[in-house]
């Protein structure tokens, strides 16, 4: 990851989540991503280094 950090919706797709950039908007509105723990809808969420996203029972920690 780069220092100054990505977003929520790029994330989901490049650790193939979603197929495409347009389906993260639709899997954000069901509720089942989180961000630290707590339910996220923004696809524009700002992510950074130790953050822990998790998509159900899978979680991604940036390193």
């Amino acid at each position: 990851m780069r220092d100054d950090g990505i977003r929520l919706g790029q994330l989901l797709k490049l650790a193939d989540f979603v197929d495409a950039g347009s389906d993260a908007r639709p899997l954000l509105a069901s509720g089942v991503v989180t961000v630290g723990g707590r339910v996220e809808t923004r696809r524009g969420r700002q992510l950074k280094r130790g953050d822990v996203v998790a998509v159900g029972d899978v979680k991604v920690r940036l390193v």
